[in-house]
């Protein structure tokens, strides 16, 4: 059984949903600080007693310094025993600049400066934390509700086993997940997007689905990556991993990637496992239209 970790420390690039996450983890138990000046960490720490601690700091934090940050962090950790963990939030600069641009709010490093310059002046200053993270999420296209259900699989109390998988497809078009631990490529699968009658369907209808899965060449592939990662899941349990991003790619990330992570689910629920599963790019523009009006 995971439990509720002691201390959390929420960072990341402004915009890129630090709100959002901070508002989850108070849903499923933690006390929550925003914007606390990192002197007064190691007092509220003490404060909170036996209840987990969210707190969540970037650099409108009043004397933010991202090494003096972990320096706290590890004396902390020698003088309470609580080792605290962090979570950085990362997004793509040109989509954290258009949500910037049309929400017209402020970037806070950016009162004489072109946004894109203060986008990129805030992530090295931040660069520290996310070298040092112990779980980076990447919310250039993720909803705010999966980023809670990552939060969940991550750092809720669950009876699930000690490792939480979690699958996602994508559009090599769009870019590789950058949170993934494993990638795995399948364009080389025949691509139903060259069929006029499945053009505008997924890898979850079954006329798609039945298409993929009389493709030759799935079968051994199927079989060979169920051989991978069955010895390899257990391993990264006994090293005391406990959460694994798992994603599956082909070219636009509608079609042939879905169908394949949902093989690999079924496949993982088969052996124990409860996974959870987003499918990024499988709308691309209705997604993107939910990402503005959302974050």
């Amino acid at each position: 059984m995971t439990t509720l970790q002691k201390l959390l420390i929420v960072s990341g690039l402004s915009g890129a949903g630090k709100s959002s996450a901070l508002h989850a983890l108070e849903d499923f138990g933690f006390d929550i600080i925003d914007n606390l000046p990192v002197a007064l960490l190691d007092a509220v720490v003490v404060a909170a007693g036996d209840k987990p601690l969210a707190v969540g700091i970037d650099v409108r934090t009043r004397g933010f310094d991202a090494p003096q940050l972990l320096k706290i962090l590890e004396a902390i950790s020698k003088s309470r025993g609580i080792k605290g963990a962090i979570v950085f939030l990362d997004c793509d600069s040109d989509i954290l600049s258009r949500r910037f641009t049309e929400t017209r709010r402020p970037h806070p490093l950016a009162d004489d400066t072109p946004l894109v310059v203060a986008i990129e002046t805030e992530r090295q200053l931040l660069a520290p934390l996310r070298e040092h993270a112990d779980l980076s999420i990447d919310t250039s296209r993720l909803l705010p509700a999966e980023l809670k259900r990552i939060l969940i699989g991550q750092y809720g109390e669950s009876s699930r086993r000690p490792l939480s998988v979690f699958l996602t497809s994508f559009g090599y078009r769009h870019g590789v997940p950058r949170d993934a631990d494993l990638v795995f490529d399948v364009r080389f699968l025949k691509n139903p997007h060259y069929v006029d009658a499945m053009r505008d369907h997924t890898g979850l209808d079954a006329d798609v689905a039945a298409y993929i899965a009389e493709d030759p060449a799935l079968g051994p592939f199927i079989e060979r990556l169920e051989d991978f990662l069955a010895p390899l899941l257990p391993l990264y349990e006994a090293e005391g991993k406990s959460y694994l991003t798992i994603a599956v790619g082909c070219t636009g990330g509608q079609h042939r990637s879905v169908y394949v992570t949902e093989r690999l689910k079924t496949w993982l629920s088969d052996v124990g496992f409860e996974p959870d599963v987003r499918h990024r790019d499988i709308h691309f523009n209705r997604n993107a239209t939910k990402l503005k009006e959302l974050w």
